[in-house]
């Protein structure tokens, strides 16, 4: 199977789940950014990458916007240079409208992963022969303020559901990529990976460069690269 049989699977098995209040509106990419993501899986993820670098969820100025991981507009366009068409999710919230490459807002942590991997790289080959990018989790959440709600907040039976049907999409990704490494961005992602994985790979975590966490924001290249080099990852080509 290949990732975009996988990734197509993924999204029609998250289209089946419930989810109740605080919950009010779900949004999956995977649907209605189909051509942007499909793009980006077309371009990058058979280049050979041996790292696999594993985000929680879509952000809602990321991959909400373009259905790429991490996927901030400005990097998505003016670096990736991704093009597709963007729709409009099902029940959209009025606070959190889906613009696709028109939307005008950053998402930071997006801009800090992508942003690192052009000042690591230069060029997108360059970074994607070394690496690729997923989120472990499609959906995005959202209570009725547009409030976010991310995945390991969901109640046991709703979080249970959503994550052996993520668990089964990792494994297969992780197959059909012929990976070594899965490097968690985050704990959380760092976790799921260990749960969903039965092969012999590597596993590791880098800090998650949300600007809620006061480590990243003072320095979070420079973290993730002492980081990388403690695994024994060398970023040298």
């Amino acid at each position: 199977m290949n990732i975009i049989e996988i990734t197509r699977n993924l999204s029609d098995e998250v289209e089946k789940l419930p989810f109740s209040e605080p919950v009010t509106h779900v949004y999956n990419p995977l649907n209605y950014a189909r051509e942007m993501q499909e793009n980006y899986l077309n371009r990058f993820a058979d280049r050979g990458a041996k790292i696999l670098l594993l985000g929680m969820n879509p952000g809602p100025w990321g991959m909400a916007q373009t259905g790429v991981p991490f996927g901030e507009v400005g990097f998505v366009r003016d670096w990736l240079k991704l093009e597709g068409s963007v729709e409009k999710p099902v029940n959209e919230h009025p606070k959190r409208l889906i613009e696709g490459l028109e939307c005008k807002r950053s998402e930071v942590s997006g801009a800090r992963l992508w942003g690192w991997a052009k000042n690591r790289f230069e060029k997108p080959e360059a970074f994607f022969d070394r690496f690729f990018v997923w989120n472990y989790c499609p959906l995005s959440f959202m209570e009725e303020s547009g409030r976010n709600r991310t995945p390991d907040k969901l109640p046991i039976d709703e979080r249970t559901a959503l994550f052996d049907v993520c668990d089964k999409a990792l494994a297969q990704v992780v197959e059909a990529l012929q990976v070594d490494w899965v490097v968690g961005v985050g704990a959380f992602a760092e976790k799921r990976a260990k749960l969903a994985i039965d092969s012999d790979i590597k596993f590791g975590r880098i800090l998650h460069p949300s600007p809620a966490s006061p480590k990243a924001n003072a320095g979070w290249e420079e973290a993730i690269e002492a980081e990388f080099e403690a695994m024994g990852i060398s970023l040298k080509s």
